[in-house]
């Protein structure tokens, strides 16, 4: 597992029986090589290599063809979690791991609850040949009869094309609140957070000075009625570094400013 990782699927394996060997990422994603020091008997690695939950990263294709090379060697798996991929505001859309998997371990995960609405509870899991069969044996026993309204209706949404334009308009205007965010915090927040834009995603990592508490910070913030999350609930060994994530995409800037000016007055009573 990632570490820091998404706690979703934390849940989901543990709940599995699986036993879980954190792996930390650096600014080329996961350190494949320490993972096969960890855990030379795994059986699946779970990653978000497009845009590294919670941290942001983009994993490098060193690393990629490394942990697909480890998958190959190693008869593992690879779950690719690629939830938010959509929103990348630098260069050309990447490539998805099990784009360039030549030997069948990847399985891919995502979702249209982020790119159009959270209520929209629908997903979508691409499987190697092998494991189709398995698979859909599976889904019968969760739910035989999946929601075949809201699929046809995205199924119409998607041909028609106005999903291509909705991801359009929404990496523009997601764009255009984080660099709102990351200017606001740097005129808001100096000195008290450090807040650095990223080349996709829906929040900033906000790191905080001298190894704050930042699950204090959360509760303090909370009080004042701001909203974030502590990097730290994201960890299984912690981390070098204390921070809170912010979120931007549902906030105008008149709201965010507001926001930002009363975290401010949480951040600097705690200096």
């Amino acid at each position: 597992m990632e570490d820091p990782g998404y706690p979703g699927a934390r849940g989901a394996l543990l709940g599995a029986g699986a036993r879980l060997v954190p792996v930390p990422i650096d600014t080329e994603g996961l350190v494949v090589q320490l993972g096969k020091e960890r855990a030379p008997q795994a059986r699946l690695a779970f990653v978000t290599p497009s845009h590294q939950f919670p941290l942001g990263v983009t994993m490098s294709i060193a690393r990629r063809l490394s942990l697909l090379e480890w998958a190959r060697a190693a008869g593992a798996w690879i779950i690719e979690d690629d939830y938010d991929s959509e929103f990348r505001y630098v260069g050309r859309p990447l490539a998805a791991l099990q784009g360039i998997d030549r030997a069948n371990r990847v399985l891919y995960l995502g979702t249209v609850s982020k790119v159009l609405f959270p209520a929209m509870r629908l997903g979508y899991l691409v499987v190697p040949p092998d494991l189709i069969k398995a698979f859909i044996a599976a889904r019968l026993f969760t739910n035989i009869h999946p929601p075949l309204l809201e699929q046809v209706t995205l199924a119409t949404f998607l041909k028609e094309g106005h999903f291509v334009r909705h991801i359009r308009q929404m990496r523009q205007l997601y764009q255009e609140r984080q660099l709102t965010l990351v200017e606001l915090g740097r005129e808001t927040l100096a000195g008290a957070l450090d807040l650095q834009p990223t080349v996709g995603g829906m929040h900033l990592i906000g790191w905080l000075p001298s190894k704050q508490d930042d699950r204090q910070v959360a509760r303090a913030a909370a009080r004042v009625s701001v909203d974030v999350s502590p990097l730290s609930i994201y960890t299984l060994e912690g981390t070098v570094r204390t921070g809170i994530l912010l979120g931007y995409t549902a906030v105008g800037a008149q709201e965010m400013r507001a926001g930002l000016e009363r975290l401010a007055s949480v951040l600097v009573r705690r200096q």
